[in-house]
């Protein structure tokens, strides 16, 4: 398997697994929404809508809303709700200022070409239109992912380049953002140590897979232990809790208005 095959098998996700071992994702989203500010009749697009989970409260805003997904699973999941949604690749968008507002939450770092995603969100949105988005920043889940490359090592699996994700520092992104047109009003890293209810192994599984892809089969169980039992050993805190160590890139950006 090639390294953009093991990328692309990271990014698809089971809604089922998803709503079992990560329904904190979406639960932790209102600060983000609460920088969009939804208003009644505007069109939004949800970038990395996943199960449609948020897309549901901007809809309850009175939004018109297009729910994006890149995994076939979760934009069944989000149709089975209800919502107007789409197999859409974040990298590939063919909007032509179709959008008042374009909105991701935790779904930006999966699409490493920010470039391309940012210039796709800016031909999308109506001048004057605003993107506004949370995602990993510089130095999310750096534990996690050392306890992971270093358990496919101990396997004797390079890990070198295995991680699929994109965690910028604020001033990298603002750069990204700018060069693609957007005037960017707000953006700024903050650390947010996020409690994982359904334990380190279930996160790997569900977020690993990339990494887990080049392992062969007979070892995987093995690594999941090997990195489980270091972050535990790590990360788990007094009361019991395995506490992932993530940052949040969080921006509000805008595509200027005509003059």
């Amino acid at each position: 398997m090639n390294t953009q095959q093991t990328f692309d098998a990271g990014r698809s996700f089971d809604a089922a697994q998803y709503q079992q071992n990560a329904s904190f994702v979406p639960a932790l989203g209102d600060v983000i929404l609460g920088w969009l500010a939804p208003q009644p009749g505007e069109h939004i697009l949800d970038l990395g809508a996943g199960d449609g989970v948020l897309t549901e409260k901007l809809v309850a805003a009175g939004a018109r809303v297009v729910a994006g997904d890149a995994s076939p699973s979760m934009v069944t999941a989000a149709k089975a709700r209800g919502l107007d949604a789409r197999l859409i690749d974040g990298e590939a968008l063919d909007f032509d200022e179709a959008f008042d507002a374009v909105f991701s939450s935790a779904a930006l770092h999966w699409m490493p070409d920010a470039a391309r995603v940012s210039a796709g969100v800016f031909r999308a949105l109506r001048p004057g239109g605003r993107f506004v988005a949370e995602a990993g920043g510089f130095g999310c889940v750096a534990a996690v992912r050392v306890a992971l490359a270093d358990a496919m090592e101990r396997a004797g699996v390079d890990a070198n380049g295995a991680h699929p994700w994109y965690f910028p520092t604020a001033e990298h992104h603002r750069s990204v953002l700018e060069r693609a047109g957007f005037v960017v009003d707000e953006i700024v890293v903050v650390a947010r140590p996020t409690v994982v209810p359904a334990g380190f192994g279930a996160w790997l599984e569900t977020f690993g897979k990339a990494q887990l892809a080049r392992v062969p089969a007979e070892q995987r169980a093995q690594v999941l232990q090997w990195a489980t039992a270091r972050l535990e050993a790590t990360l788990r805190d007094e009361q019991g809790r395995d506490v992932a160590d993530y940052t949040r890139l969080r921006f509000r950006a805008r595509r200027p208005a005509l003059a």
